[in-house]
């Protein structure tokens, strides 16, 4: 396949094609992760499946953290890439990844010592409350490896090189699909053996990812930096280096505080999905662990809807970021309305997929002798929110833009909103609309989102934001 500059060749082939590994990497993330929940509720029980579910919206919350980390640091490593300011791009590389690595141990302590305190504030039901804490203590463990893993995955992508994640996804979700079935099925592990076998998986592409970059990086010679860099740093040069190289640095405060300014509303937004299903957790939980397996699988469903249209808004801010990095704005209009019909495709198969299908969608995580109301909440959940994708679609793009080119601030506001509507619908309106309400919420907010985006958007000021120097200013 033809490697497309985002650059120089047409903006929807470049992100099309950008776009689409991202994609598929992400479709097979969740992939396994729905197979995680179709084994366990197969193989060991409603009840194990609705305690995957009662801390599903909490892992999700810490990896969608890694994701929106990620990207945030992602952004500076494109705008530097796109200038041809190779050293920096490597300083931003290694800065973003020993920071992250710090941040992911934290976390991971973090929830060892409160699991049980957030999962009982969440009304999580007593029959499924020692098993979901096992299966979070053990994700906890694992959290450095699940966390690298996604920031790395980000690092690969703000390089223009969507293709290498991919390869290692498939490669993780096979194997993880393999020692689902050994450790649930063949040695009785139950919902630990769903964890051991996330944690393994992703552990392991972790570990071959950062001996990749390494490689990458390794890739992008000195010699290149010196032609692109010499000019500004021709003084530094000479004093510190005799053979004319400029020697890479290891971490950077400045560049530190640049990526969390994007990343922190990269994580927001990143999460406002699993934060918003955290926070109306409780409203689920109260209505028993059968109505909470429903919605488990129907929330299992949305997520993997919800990718095509991350994973397009995350391509357009690489997309973004690149050319205003380059100086070329106008690329950037032209890629945001090519990915806005990128969109539209999307949300029409998925809500034609989803309404022929959800009924035997949401049967392949139920076994037979499932209670109703499981079945029922499943069905109601996704012939609902079908129609809505499209929502979610123009909502990332436009955010996507926004993030790439640093313009945080409303960008934040809007995602905060989103995440207000999402709260408060579902809390004030539940004992109306019974748990509909928590899905009833969910297009308010996305389509909340947007506009406020998209008035910033159209705005134009996103455009002349600055993350980085170029040799000139410094």
């Amino acid at each position: 396949m033809k490697k497309y500059s985002m650059l120089e060749d047409s903006p929807g082939k470049s992100l099309f094609f950008f776009a689409l590994p991202m994609i598929l990497g992400n479709l097979f993330q969740q992939f396994y992760s729905t197979v995680d929940s179709i084994i366990v509720g197969q193989f060991v029980g409603e009840d194990a499946l609705a305690a995957i579910g009662a801390s599903y919206s909490l892992t999700t919350v810490f990896i969608m953290i890694a994701i929106g980390g990620g990207i945030g640091s992602s952004v500076i490593i494109s705008q530097y890439l796109g200038a041809g300011l190779y050293g920096k791009m490597k300083t931003s590389v290694y800065t973003a990844l020993i920071s992250f690595l710090a941040v992911s141990i934290f976390m991971g302590a973090v929830g060892l010592v409160f699991g049980r305190s957030i999962l009982t504030a969440l009304n999580t039901p007593g029959n499924i409350l020692s098993d979901a804490l096992l299966y979070l203590n053990i994700y906890f463990v694992g959290l450095p490896f699940l966390f690298m893993y996604n920031i790395l995955s980000s690092i690969f992508n703000a390089m223009g090189n969507s293709k290498t994640p991919l390869y290692l996804l498939i490669f993780s979700s096979l194997f993880n699909i393999g020692m689902d079935l050994a450790l649930v099925r063949g040695f009785g592990f139950g919902i630990a053996g769903a964890a051991i076998a996330t944690v393994l998986a992703q552990g392991i592409s972790a570990v071959v990812s950062f001996l990749l970059l390494m490689r990458a990086l390794k890739a992008h010679r000195t010699e290149e930096e010196s032609i692109r860099e010499t000019v500004q740093y021709s003084a530094e040069l000479q004093t510190a280096d005799q053979r004319g190289q400029k020697r890479i640095r290891l971490f950077d405060v400045q560049m530190l505080g640049s990526m969390i300014r994007v990343a922190i509303p990269s994580m927001l937004q990143q999460s406002i999905v699993s934060i918003g299903m955290l926070l109306v957790q409780s409203v689920v939980n109260g209505y028993g662990s059968s109505v909470l397996a429903g919605y488990t699988a129907g929330t299992r469903i949305e997520s993997i809807c919800i990718v095509p249209m991350i994973a397009t808004g995350n391509a357009v801010s690489t997309f973004t970021a690149q050319n205003l990095g380059a100086g070329k704005p106008e690329r950037v209009k032209k890629g945001y309305f090519a990915a806005v019909r990128m969109a539209a495709v999307f949300a029409v198969i998925i809500c034609l997929s989803l309404t022929l299908f959800h009924e035997a969608i949401i049967g392949a995580f139920l076994e037979e002798s499932s209670g109703q109301a499981a079945f029922e909440t499943g069905n109601a959940y996704l012939s609902f929110i079908a129609f809505f994708f499209i929502c979610i679609g123009v909502k990332a793009i436009t955010d996507g833009v926004l993030r790439g080119a640093g313009d945080v601030v409303v960008f934040t506001l809007a995602n905060l909103v989103n995440l207000g509507i999402r709260v408060t619908v579902a809390f004030v309106c539940s004992p109306l609309w019974g748990v509909r309400a928590v899905w009833f919420a969910i297009p308010m907010g996305w389509t909340t989102n947007f506009l406020i985006s998209f008035v910033r958007y159209r705005s134009g000021k996103w455009s002349r934001k600055r993350l980085i120097k170029t040799g000139e200013e410094e």
